[in-house]
């Protein structure tokens, strides 16, 4: 017979045992409330700022012409990255029905242990030759691949020297790293000079710039920096995901644009070369070889799945068969771009470039005319701080291939009607 002592101890255990839960959980609760209204107070300065980014949802396949949730109409589109118009060619869709059949969804395994079928090797391949490198290494996007890089190749005797405005992923690969960092003001060659100076006791030493800055349609001066990199014995290399397929003589990008070699090239397969998803690293084969050793974002990613690699390959093939959809490119690119600047807008970017910046300064201001864009049936979306700097808020516009002289022509039709009426343009 238990004991009353026993009894009363076990009563006073559970109570303790109570109270403690429920005085954690108030703390957990305190805490999360706490946390909750630091990140709505966070939001709400977004908002009142103008620079909320919403997302619209679009009900259709990504092309020229799509749908959009809440409009009836058929919406232009001028704010993609298809530049070539392949995210639903029907040659790049039969590839990944095709792959879906023959390979299946996905491989549920990371490269090293059982995720690599003869897709994969075939399109490593094949964009190894596009680019006239050694060797090809595939990730689960170009944000991957940038993270996996500087790492591996780069120790702290080494030194990186980046352009100020390079992509998101190239400084947070470089944070990665243990390299010396140097970092030269926007596509300065002067201050490059100057830093490759400052780096000359490093062992290794890798100059990193986009090819195209993504957000200003700007394009690296790759001559100068060659030119550097050769007299201070430094790598190139460059982020190619606003070059690949459609920038160039037959869209190889950057270098070829300027009829030169880079390192080492880091690009993407979720633009123009079909959408979907996926990044490479495109080098030197020991490199290549060093990353499927070393590389964490390759290591520990789950494969490409094989409709999307299949997807890409098509994209690929269909780039090298038809050498005109990057005159295609250009010719709506010129038009579009002469004729905003004919009625008063500033345009930034290089003029043989599909990025389009129409800069307005206000963030508010381009967030308003996007939205009266939309109106009038045209998906373009404006761009604000933290992605630009401040007072720089633009609409960033894409011409792709797909377009029609027509559909050019009806986009500006609608920034000149829109631009008046919010006194942007007389």
């Amino acid at each position: 017979m238990e004991k009353i002592g026993d009894f009363v101890l076990k009563i006073s255990k559970r109570h303790n045992h109570r109270a403690l839960k429920y005085f954690t959980r108030k703390r957990s609760t305190q805490a999360a409330a706490a946390v909750q209204q630091d990140l709505q107070h966070e939001l709400d300065g977004i908002k009142d700022a103008g620079t909320w980014k919403g997302e619209r949802v679009i009900t259709s396949k990504q092309g020229p012409t799509i749908h959009v949730a809440g409009s009836q109409a058929d919406i232009l589109n001028f704010c993609a990255n298809n530049y070539l118009g392949l995210s639903s060619h029907p040659e790049v869709i039969e590839a990944g029905k095709k792959a879906l059949d023959t390979h299946g969804a996905g491989l549920s395994s990371v490269r090293f242990i059982c995720g690599t079928q003869d897709l994969h090797k075939e399109l490593e391949d094949k964009i190894s030759k596009f680019h006239k490198k050694e060797d090809t290494i595939l990730y689960a996007s170009c944000f991957d691949a940038n993270a996996g890089l500087f790492e591996v190749l780069l120790g702290p005797d080494d030194a990186v020297i980046s352009d100020e405005l390079n992509h998101a992923s190239i400084i947070d690969g470089i944070r990665l790293c243990k390299a010396k960092r140097f970092r030269y003001k926007h596509t300065d060659m002067n201050d490059l000079k100057q830093n490759l100076k400052d780096a000359s006791s490093c062992h290794k030493k890798l100059i990193a710039t986009d090819g195209v800055f993504s957000m200003d349609g700007s394009v690296a001066p790759l001559p100068d920096i060659t030119r550097l990199g050769n007299e201070y014995g430094a790598l190139v290399f460059i982020d190619e995901c606003h070059g690949t397929g459609f920038f160039g003589p037959t869209g190889r990008g950057t270098d070829e644009h300027f009829g030169l070699e880079v390192d080492i090239i880091n690009s993407t397969l979720g633009k123009a070369m079909g959408g979907a998803a996926g990044g490479y690293t495109s080098g030197p084969k020991e490199l290549v070889q060093l990353l499927r050793q070393r590389s964490r974002p390759y290591l520990f990613s789950n494969t490409l799945p094989p409709p999307v690699v299949a997807c890409a390959s098509k994209a690929f093939d269909l780039i090298i068969q038809n050498p005109d959809l990057p005159k295609k490119l250009l010719t709506n690119t010129v038009r579009f771009r002469s004729k905003m600047k004919d009625a008063g807008f500033t345009i930034s970017g290089d003029p043989q470039h599909p990025i389009c910046p129409v800069m307005l300064g206000d963030a508010k201001l381009a967030g308003t005319f996007a939205d009266d864009m939309l109106e009038k049936g045209i998906y373009v979306i404006g761009f604000s701080y933290p992605v630009v700097p401040k007072g720089k808020s633009r609409i960033r516009v894409q011409i792709s291939a797909a377009h029609s002289e027509q559909e050019i022509d009806r986009a500006v039709d609608a920034f000149v009607e829109i631009g008046r009426k919010l006194k942007v343009i007389n």
